[in-house]
C-alpha cells in the first residue's frame, strides 16, 4: 500500500508547470554525454599516435571508449533507483559534476593508462545523469504525449552526432585531442545552472537497494567486456574464454537472485511482463552495439587509408546529424498517433542498408563524395529508432517505476554499446591480421597518421569487412521489433491533448495498485 500511495502521489503531485523547460534543461547534459562518446570516436587515430605509437594493436586505444562505457554501464540500474529515493534532479547535478571534473583530468592525462582511468570516471557520472532525464519524461508527460518529449531527445541524438565529430575534428586539428575533454567544462557549467534553475524537485519515493545484485552485475559485466575486449591480444588463450565464460555464469546467477528476491531487486523482472517493454530493451541493445562499432572501422579508414584529417571525415557525417535532428521530432509527434513498427521497421533497415553501402563504397575504393549517401540514409534512419524505442519502452510505465525502468532501458543500450565497442576491437583486428599477415614485419604503425601504400588495400578490406558485424546485428534489432504490440495508449489523430492527459490520470492510480 506504501508504494501505490507514493505512486499516487507522485502522479498526481506532478507540478503543474509545463514540463519542457526542465526537459530542455536535462538535455544538456544529455547531449554533453553524447557528444563526448562521438568526439572521441574520431579522435582515436590521434590519441592512440600521442598516447601509444609503438603497438600496432588497436584494442589499446579502443579502451578508452570501452573504460567509459562500462563504468557506465555497471552502474545504471542503481543509479535509476537512487533518482527515486533521493530526487532525479539531486542525481542528475551529483553526475554533472563528476562528469565535468574527470573531462578535466581527461584532458591533463600523461599517459593512455591515466586517460583511461579519468575516462572511467566520467563513466560513472554520466551513469548517475542518464536514467534521470528519461525518468522526469515518464513522471511529468502524460503516456500519450511522451512521443513529442521522446522526439526531443531522439534530436538531441542527432544533433550530438553532428556536433561531437565535426567539434572533435576541429578541436584535434586546431588545438589537439586534449581539448575534447576541455571543452566539457564550460558546458558543463551551463548545464549545471539550468538544471538548478529549471528542474523541479519531484517527490519521492523510498527504495531498499540490492547490493548483491550490484556487485553480481558488476562483476559479470567486467568479465564478459575484458574477455572480449583483450581476447585478441592474448590470441583467444583459454583463460580469456574462462574469463568469458565466468562472466555469463555471473550474470546467470544474477538473474536467478533477481527472480528469487523477496525484497526489493535492482531489477523488477515483473517489468519484462509488457512484451513491448522487453522488445524495445532487446532492440535498444541491437543500436547500442551497431552505433558503437560501425563509427571505429568507418573513421579508422577515412583517417588512414583515404588521408583525410579529422575534420573532414567528420564532415561526411553531417548528412546523418542534420537529418537525424530535424526529422526526429516529427517522427516524435507522429508516435503519439501510429503503431511504433510503422516508424521503427523503415527506421532499423535503413540503418542496416546504409551500413550495406557503406561496405561497398570501401570494398571499391569509391569517391570521397559518395560516403555523403549512407549517411543520409542512416540520418533518416535514425530519425526513426531512437525516439520512438525510447517512448515505446516507456509508454506504460507506472510513477513508481520510472527509475527502474530507466535505469534498465539505459543499462541495456550502454551494454550493447560495451560488448559492441569490445566486439568490434577484437573482430577489426582478426580482419587486418587476415588481410594484412605481414604489416607489423613491413613495420606499418597503424595509429601514425600514414600508411605504406603496399597495405592501404588490405587496410581498407579489413576495416570495410568489420562493417558486417553491425550490420547482422542491427537485423537482431529489426527481427525483434516485428513482435511488439500496437500500445494500447496512443491519441487518435486530431484527438484533444486533454483527453490523453485525462486517461493518464486514470491510468496513474490503477498501475500504482499492480
Amino acid at each position: 500500500m506504501t508504494d501505490a500511495r507514493a505512486a499516487s502521489a507522485a502522479s498526481t503531485s506532478t507540478p503543474a508547470r509545463s514540463p519542457w523547460p526542465a526537459l530542455w534543461a536535462l538535455v544538456i547534459g544529455f547531449f554533453m554525454i553524447l557528444v563526448d562518446t562521438t568526439i572521441v570516436s574520431v579522435a582515436n587515430p590521434a590519441i592512440k599516435a600521442a598516447l601509444d605509437p609503438d603497438t600496432n594493436n588497436l584494442d589499446n586505444v579502443v579502451w578508452v571508449t570501452s573504460a567509459y562505457l562500462l563504468t557506465y554501464a555497471v552502474p545504471l540500474l542503481i543509479t535509476g533507483r537512487l533518482g527515486d529515493r533521493f530526487g532525479p534532479k539531486n542525481i542528475y547535478l551529483t553526475g554533472l559534476a563528476i562528469f565535468t571534473i574527470a573531462s578535466l583530468a581527461c584532458g591533463l592525462a600523461p599517459s593512455l593508462e591515466v586517460l583511461i582511468a579519468a575516462r572511467a570516471v566520467q563513466g560513472l557520472g554520466a551513469a548517475l545523469m542518464t536514467p534521470q532525464t528519461m525518468a522526469v519524461i515518464t513522471r511529468t508527460f502524460p503516456p500519450q504525449n511522451r512521443g513529442a518529449a521522446m522526439g526531443l531527445w531522439g534530436a538531441t541524438a542527432g544533433v550530438a552526432t553532428l556536433v561531437g565529430p565535426l567539434a572533435g575534428g576541429l578541436l584535434v586539428d586546431g588545438l589537439g585531442w586534449e581539448w575534447i575533454f576541455f571543452i566539457n567544462i564550460p558546458v558543463g557549467i551551463i548545464g549545471f545552472i539550468a538544471a538548478v534553475v529549471l528542474v523541479p524537485q519531484l517527490p519521492r519515493t523510498a527504495h531498499k537497494f540490492d547490493i548483491l545484485g550490484v556487485v553480481l552485475s558488476a562483476v559479470g559485466l567486467f568479465l564478459i567486456v575484458f574477455g572480449l575486449q583483450e581476447g585478441e591480444h592474448y590470441a583467444w588463450a583459454a583463460w580469456i574464454w574462462a574469463m568469458v565464460a565466468a562472466g555469463v555464469a555471473v550474470m546467470a546467477l544474477f538473474i536467478w537472485t533477481q527472480a528469487r528476491s523477496t525484497g526489493e531487486p535492482l531489477v523488477p523482472l515483473d517489468l519484462f511482463r509488457d512484451r513491448n517493454f522487453s522488445i524495445a530493451n532487446l532492440a535498444i541493445a541491437a543500436v547500442g552495439f551497431t552505433v558503437t562499432s560501425m563509427a571505429l572501422p568507418q573513421m579508422f579508414y577515412l583517417q588512414l587509408a583515404r588521408g583525410l584529417t579529422p575534420t573532414e571525415s567528420a564532415l561526411l557525417l553531417v548528412p546523418l546529424a542534420i537529418l537525424s535532428g530535424v526529422l526526429a521530432p516529427f517522427a516524435g509527434k507522429l508516435l503519439d498517433r501510429t503503431d511504433p513498427r510503422f516508424l521503427l521497421v523503415p527506421g532499423l533497415l535503413l540503418v542496416g542498408g546504409s551500413l550495406g553501402l557503406y561496405v561497398a563504397l570501401i570494398l571499391n575504393d569509391a569517391p570521397i563524395w559518395t560516403f555523403l549517401i549512407p549517411s543520409a540514409l542512416m540520418g533518416v534512419g535514425n530519425a526513426g529508432m531512437w525516439g520512438p524505442l525510447a517512448t515505446t519502452a516507456t509508454r506504460n510505465l507506472p510513477p513508481r517505476q520510472a527509475g527502474a525502468g530507466a535505469g534498465i532501458y539505459n543499462t541495456t543500450r550502454t551494454v550493447g554499446s560495451v560488448i559492441g565497442s569490445a566486439s568490434i576491437a577484437a573482430f577489426m583486428q582478426a580482419r587486418l591480421e587476415a588481410n594484412l599477415p605481414g604489416a607489423a614485419d613491413a613495420g606499418a604503425s597503424f595509429g601514425s597518421g600514414t600508411l605504406p601504400p603496399q597495405i592501404v588495400g588490405g587496410f581498407s578490406q579489413a576495416m570495410g569487412q568489420s562493417l558486417v558485424l553491425p550490420i547482422i546485428v542491427i537485423g537482431v534489432g529489426l527481427i525483434a521489433v516485428l513482435f511488439m504490440r500496437r500500445p494500447s495508449m496512443i491519441r487518435p489523430h486530431g484527438a484533444p491533448r486533454e483527453t490523453a492527459s485525462a486517461a493518464q490520470a486514470q491510468a496513474a492510480p490503477a498501475a500504482a495498485g499492480e
